[in-house]
């Protein structure tokens, strides 16, 4: 399949918003031999420089990456650069970049992705050593379904691209002359993009703004997490290498490796000659990006995510189903749900009333029960930071009252990683100091409301003062169903109703899901709408007059 046939597939699933996958996300689809090629090339990195960059005039090497599995340094180092050097072989680029066309940076792109499809195991090793995700969730966030999302992305700038002529021979009637006019139409990129990535996906949150960018003829710098940069290195080694071959200034993509003691993004961000930044991070950070001036920004920010519980056909399954949300990495995903508004009246289950403190009591249980699931370990994953362990460890001083205390999991494999199940924790309404904060990590929240009318104006409060990304709702009454729809739409915030069995509210599929709406605080951009590619670039319109 060559590269149009592909970005057309990808533009006719986007309208069709069916399922589809240029990249399937089972494993064994990339051949049974990969792996063990994968694991043998990530070994081999361990303690080396990555000399997989076409990127040259560094002044050090740098790398601070460790394995939440073994809390072993990887000891891969990366070229440092100053942000000045940067900056000018980015600006050089721009003038090639910008001149390349359209359908030539779809094939160099797509080319790309099909070569990295080749590295997908390589990829996932770099990303469970990196972000905590265990491996087959590794495999399938930073590989297939990144690859799937930046795919997205370019098809749909190809095809903004695409909608309009390039050049009209207008003419005008004007009685007994005719007044013609020669008319190019021209997308202008914006120029240099800066793509910061962060530390729990360093490549599914990245890819879709930096293959927007560069589809739209932006050249990028990518600024990855200093504790999750191996993942976009090979990606960003993968795109070098395609321009090389097409005698195209490398430079078009630069990774900007940092340190924790010498952070340059805000060097970066602020910079006159970035036109561009796509952000996903904290909250303080990214409004922030936000405020800086003359920028044009795509943030993705934390959020409070909702659940709201009315009714159910079966409420076991419908804890089920949500003890396995909160657990799936550690609730280290910006979709997790953490807020579960329960009723004081109660929930109907199958028609019969059930307490509250019953209802409490079955979800206690799910999550208790996960924990003790011997491949809880490759749910759970990994707390990716020390920062969000020991908010995790002292969430029992949060306030409220401790439902179930995290319960004590090793994993099977590495005795030093850094495991840990669900906190629930019960408070009132009126307790808006806890649960009106993002508590990052594996912290459940079970607040205690009149009614489902007074769970909906929490919830739906909640979305517009601090943004959420998802919201879960459980209920058989239509009327009901509608209201609590309406509500959270109201405040651009998305339902996930009913949702049980394999179907999880944290999950998004390319091509068919939004993920964010851009609505609400949790963020302004949306993977992936128009206008998460038409803001990189502007029409132009040129005229002559034939004589």
């Amino acid at each position: 399949m060559n590269y149009q046939e592909i970005i057309e597939k990808a533009i006719e699933a986007i309208h069709k918003r069916t399922f589809y996958a240029q990249y399937p996300e089972h494993p064994k689809s990339y051949g049974e031999d990969t792996f063990p090629i994968a694991e043998k090339a990530y070994q081999a990195q361990l303690q080396k420089p990555f000399k997989g960059l076409l990127q040259t005039g560094e002044t050090a090497w740098r790398g601070e990456e460790k394995s939440p599995y073994t809390q072993e340094v990887l000891g891969i180092t990366y070229p440092i650069f100053e942000v000045e050097t940067l900056i000018e072989k980015a600006q050089v680029a721009q003038k090639i970049w910008r001149k390349v066309s359209i359908e030539k940076r779809a094939e160099l792109l797509v080319t790309t992705l099909e070569r990295c499809k080749e590295r997908f195991h390589e990829i996932a090793l770099a990303t469970h050593h990196t972000t905590g995700q265990a491996y087959v969730m590794a495999f399938q966030a930073s590989g297939p379904h990144a690859a799937d999302r930046a795919l997205e992305a370019l098809a749909l700038a190809y095809q903004e691209l695409k909608r309009f002529p390039s050049s009209v021979y207008w003419e005008k009637p004007m009685g007994r002359i005719t007044a013609s006019l020669d008319k190019a139409f021209l997308p202008i990129p914006k120029g240099i993009g800066l793509v910061i990535g962060c530390s729990t996906f360093p490549t599914w949150n990245t890819l879709p703004g930096l293959f927007a960018n560069l589809m739209t003829g932006n050249v990028s710098i990518v600024k990855p997490h200093p504790t999750a940069i191996y993942p976009m290195a090979i990606y960003v080694a993968e795109l070098q290498k395609v321009l090389q071959e097409n005698e195209i200034d490398t430079n078009v993509i630069q990774l900007a490796v940092d340190s924790s003691d010498n952070l340059i993004t805000k060097k970066l961000a602020e910079h006159l000659a970035i036109q561009l930044i796509d952000f996903t991070g904290s909250n303080a950070f990214g409004s922030y990006i936000e405020s800086l001036p003359n920028k044009t920004v795509f943030t993705e920010k934390s959020g409070v995510n909702s659940v709201i519980v009315d009714s159910a056909d079966d409420l076991r399954e419908v804890m089920r189903n949500l003890a396995f949300a909160v657990s799936l990495y550690s609730g280290q995903m910006c979709t997790t749900p953490q807020n579960f508004f329960i009723p004081s009246t109660g929930v109907y289950d199958d028609g019969e009333l059930i307490d509250y403190a019953t209802v409490v009591d079955l979800f206690r249980n799910e999550v208790a029960a996960l924990s003790l699931n011997p491949k809880l370990s490759g749910i759970l994953g990994t707390i990716q930071s020390e920062k969000t362990l020991e908010r995790a460890n002292s969430a029992g001083n949060l306030g409220g009252n401790v439902v179930l205390e995290a319960p004590k999991v090793t994993h099977p494999q590495f005795e030093q990683a850094r495991i840990c199940a669900p906190t629930i924790i019960e408070v009132e309404a009126d307790q808006l100091d806890i649960y009106t904060q993002e508590l990052f990590g594996p912290i459940v929240l079970v607040i205690k409301t009149k009614d489902t009318q007074h769970s909906l104006q929490l919830a739906q409060n909640l979305v517009r003062e601090k943004g959420a990304l998802t919201c879960a709702a459980y209920c058989v009454d239509e009327t009901k169903k509608e209201e609590i729809t309406e509500a959270m739409n109201e405040v651009f915030a998305p339902v996930s109703l009913n949702f049980t069995g394999m179907f999880w509210v944290n999950q998004h599929a390319t091509f068919s899901d939004f993920h964010g709406t851009g609505g609400n605080p949790a963020g302004n951009a949306s993977y992936t709408d128009p206008l998460f590619v038409n803001r990189r670039f502007v029409w132009v319109g040129n005229r002559e007059k034939r004589s």
